[in-house]
């Protein structure tokens, strides 16, 4: 059955998804987290396959608009699955239920949202200073940091389920400065597809994935991102990336601070004294 609240959840980042073209990751693992208390292992696992069937569909549109480099993908999957494959399969050694894998969840998370935020507000001033110092790049060098960047896109997607987004298509930008933006997005989104996807069913696998609350989420985010879709042409594109980078900047605080109030709370449990 679907639940009322995360379908009409799903329908708001959506929108926000229609609207910003930022990934889903970035605001719905939070969402979960946060608002619905979900436990971070099983809202990243629940995000990344959630975001894997919504990912598909851009993918294919890219894909019939001949709007992705392939070569591109390839190389940054190259790097993204055995490094998803690893992280997962340190993360199983853990007890995801427990509080080191929660708090190394929450840690990655919080500094992806940063990051990514840092990313929504500064990322043409980074790829404009980037390429006044650099002229040509070698393509063998080229090949092999996208290689490096799909690697660290593999641990970070697959701990907190964010950076296929913004954080991957500055990088592609840096990279590929000769490719049109339609295909950096595209061929980002492509990717983006076998990577979350195969985080996704590893999360799955080690039992860190809720199935109702995916079909529920879907059920809302598929109608918001058609409609954010087609009202993202009037509003003013840096307004809302900078409303959105802020509302990632106050969730990762609050994230932080979540996590400190609760080691705050262990460590007085275990000394008798409050910390210093």
């Amino acid at each position: 059955m679907i639940d009322p609240l995360f379908a009409l959840s799903g329908f708001a980042v959506g929108m926000l998804v229609g609207l910003t073209g930022v990934g889903g990751g970035s605001l719905m693992t939070p969402l979960l987290i946060l608002l619905f208390g979900v436990h971070p292992a099983t809202a990243v696992g629940t995000d990344l396959l959630y975001a894997a069937a919504t990912k598909t569909g851009g993918s294919l549109v890219h894909g019939f608009a001949h709007s992705i480099d392939w070569r591109v993908v390839r190389r940054l999957a190259s790097g993204s699955i055995p490094a998803t494959v690893a992280t997962l399969a340190a993360l199983s050694l853990l007890n995801l239920n427990g509080e080191t894998a929660s708090s190394l969840i929450t840690l990655v998370l919080s500094v992806a949202l940063f990051v990514t935020a840092g990313v929504l507000v500064f990322g043409e001033k980074i790829i404009a200073a980037y390429r006044a110092r650099v002229t040509a790049v070698e393509p063998e060098r080229t090949a092999l940091n996208t290689v490096l960047v799909g690697a660290a896109l593999g641990v970070l997607v697959s701990i907190s389920s964010v950076g296929a987004g913004a954080i991957g298509v500055v990088a592609l930008v840096l990279l590929y400065p000769q490719l049109p933006m339609a295909k950096i997005v595209g061929s980002d989104i492509a990717h983006a597809v076998p990577l979350t996807l195969a985080a996704g069913l590893g999360h799955w696998m080690i039992g860190s994935v809720d199935w109702a609350i995916i079909v529920s989420l879907l059920a809302g985010s598929l109608p918001g991102i058609l409609i954010g879709s087609s009202f993202a042409i009037r509003i003013p594109e840096r307004t809302l990336r900078l409303v959105l980078a802020a509302t990632l900047v106050v969730v990762a605080s609050r994230i932080v601070y979540d996590q400190a109030t609760t080691a705050s709370s262990i460590f007085t449990a275990f000394t008798g004294r409050a910390v210093p």
